[in-house]
């Protein structure tokens, strides 16, 4: 008798940080993972620590990417759940920001995302169940005065995100969109924010945490929109 297939879970933006801490979440519940960014080396890295982790070359500013999901698919099993963690953000005024500033960030947090939905939706719905997160940010709600790239993208990416809940929540699939609202920590931001007090900080792995909980839920009772701060953040 054979055993039965590991779910498939791919995350699109599985870098040091966040990215990281969602494949380790998946992989302890068993989950095989494709594990996609631009960075090789640092896929590398991180798929050495993880069972059953496979390292994907992908950009996802490039639409074209999204057809090595196909392949994915045939050589590992349908993606289960799509954890899209691809971001690109720019900050300056309306003056400072290039239009290539602009149109960078759509393609990666809007575009990119469109082009993997619909490499996974036709499989998701096929089986009439699947899960896609999609990872925002305090910009996909407002704007700020040197947010004008940055919250654009962000805003119509969760604008996306609510399209396709909408539409596939029907045919069995949990579209998801996570805010969130704060810093996280990691060595980059504790140079950037020098005394930050501990409290302030959001943690990737409870990040992760929440991710995977929401992959969990049940139909009758889905979560859309889940917004994560620290207990200390001012909102």
């Amino acid at each position: 008798m054979n055993a039965p297939a590991k779910s498939v879970c791919l995350v699109i933006g599985a870098g040091p940080g966040n990215g990281a801490a969602f494949a380790r979440r998946f992989a302890a519940a068993g989950h095989r993972l494709v594990l996609a960014a631009r960075d090789v080396a640092s896929l590398a890295t991180i798929a050495a620590d993880l069972p059953d982790a496979h390292p994907c070359p992908y950009d996802a500013a490039d639409p074209a990417s999204a057809a090595e999901i196909a392949q994915i698919e045939s050589r590992l099993g349908r993606i289960d759940t799509l954890v899209y963690n691809a971001g690109a953000a720019a900050f300056g005024s309306i003056e400072q920001i290039s239009l290539d500033d602009f149109e960078q960030g759509w393609r990666v947090n809007a575009l990119g995302l469109a082009a993997a939905a619909k490499a996974v939706i036709p499989g998701m719905t096929g089986r009439r169940r699947g899960n896609i997160v999609v990872i925002g940010a305090t910009a996909s709600l407002r704007g700020g005065a040197n947010f004008a790239a940055f919250a654009s993208a962000k805003a119509a990416q969760r604008n996306l995100a609510q399209s396709l809940a909408r539409h596939l929540g029907p045919q069995g699939v949990h579209v998801s969109h996570v805010v969130i609202d704060g810093v996280i920590d990691s060595p980059r931001t504790r140079e950037r924010f020098g005394e930050r007090p501990e409290a302030s900080y959001l943690k990737a792995d409870d990040i992760a945490e929440a991710v995977y909980g929401l992959t969990c839920q049940q139909p009758s009772a889905w979560t859309f929109e889940l917004d994560l701060r620290p207990a200390a953040e001012k909102w």
